[in-house]
């Protein structure tokens, strides 16, 4: 087993590893141990009740987090005609048709969010094997198939997070930066959550939401009170 560096051993002191805390006390510490030379992004695990396996397991949503998400988020957008130029107005990055399609079948993807209008989709289909494996592809239960391109642009700008449960169960999101204040790192982590106790899965029985953890990109995690997290 590999020995822990001097830096991990003095991030994680002053964090009882079995103590569940407060979603304000996570967040001060978290802030607290985020030493890195950079803008580290703060980070919420959830662990959920549910076995993705199943189809009506399955979770899947997205959060237009209050205080943005403090990143620069790249969009593309395919769309035509007036549709375009509404994406083009809304700040999307890049935009196109049969044009935007070769250049993604061409390996060349610089982008973080892909949005389409319905009658394109047919289109944007034949990169699912592309697009599928790095959570690009389009899709109306998230808000990125949608006649309404400019609104969406303006949310994916915005600090619109999506959210899909994994395999084993968790769903994870950066929710901010270390360089935000506490109160609007708290509220950005209390929309999310909402937003996931939302999407609870019909098929989920028990615990719904069962563990939650905090940390920094560089920093250690931070177990948390889900109490504290979750709306009445």
């Amino acid at each position: 087993m590999a020995r822990e560096g001097k830096r991990i051993r003095s991030a994680r002191e002053g964090i009882e590893p079995t103590k569940l805390y407060t979603i304000d006390e996570a967040i001060k510490l978290v802030k607290s141990k985020a030493t890195a030379k950079f803008d580290e992004t703060v980070e919420i695990s959830m662990n959920l009740g549910v076995d993705p396996r199943h189809a009506d397991q399955m979770v899947r949503g997205v959060c237009n987090l209050p205080n943005g998400s403090g990143r620069t988020v790249r969009v593309a957008v395919f769309a035509r005609g007036a549709k375009a130029d509404d994406a083009k107005a809304a700040g999307a990055d890049i935009v196109g048709a049969e044009d935007l399609l070769e250049i993604v079948q061409g390996g060349k993807i610089e982008f973080d969010r892909c949005i389409a209008t319905p009658d394109l989709m047919p289109l944007v289909g034949r990169l699912g094997k592309v697009l599928g494996p790095r959570g690009l592809m389009p899709n109306p239960k998230v808000g990125t198939v949608t006649m309404d391109v400019k609104g969406a642009v303006a949310a994916a700008k915005g600090g619109a997070v999506e959210f899909r449960v994994e395999k084993a169960g968790i769903v994870h999101a950066g929710i901010g930066k270390v360089s935000f204040d506490e109160q609007k790192l708290v509220e950005n982590i209390k929309a999310f959550a909402d937003a996931v106790s939302k999407a609870k899965p019909s098929g989920s029985k028990g615990t719904y939401i069962q563990r939650i953890a905090v940390t920094s990109t560089m920093g250690p995690g931070v177990k948390v009170e889900p109490a504290s997290v979750l709306t009445a």
